[in-house]
């Protein structure tokens, strides 16, 4: 029933990236001074509007770089959704795969790669000018 659905598709790919989203953030919440959170419970802040106000906003580079972390190598992912989808599921890096090996559609596959290759320079390109500008500050 599971197998061979966009289901299974997708938990393999979370089952399979999450430590690459959680090492980051763990690694950025560890950074983090527990006396903000003292700080707000002593102004009377619940632990819900503590979250949200103080861990979430500190926690945003960490997600960010996590999330940079799992797209590059998501995007050219073809094996997960080869071995749980079935070849009906399209992602990039699986229709790569077809078009290079199986049709052997060199041109068209040439044209996706070079389109993936800018899909994945834009993120990157963002996390440099952000990476740059906190330098600046300092």
């Amino acid at each position: 029933v599971w197998l061979s659905t966009d289901s299974a598709m997708y938990l393999g790919i979370v089952y399979s990236y999450l430590p690459f989203m959680i090492l980051p953030l763990y690694a950025t919440l560890a950074k983090m001074d527990p006396s903000l959170l003292e700080a707000a419970a002593d102004l009377g802040v619940s632990r819900a509007n503590a979250f949200w106000m103080v861990t979430v906003p500190l926690s945003w580079r960490g997600v960010f770089a996590g999330a940079l972390l799992c797209f590059i190598p998501i995007t050219g992912e073809f094996v997960i959704p080869d071995l749980l989808a079935g070849s009906d599921s399209m992602m990039i890096g699986q229709t790569l795969w077809l078009e290079f090996f199986t049709n052997k559609d060199w041109p068209l596959a040439s044209a996706l790669a070079v389109v993936l290759l800018g899909v994945l320079l834009v993120p990157l390109l963002v996390y440099d000018q952000v990476q740059r500008r906190q330098m600046e500050r300092r």
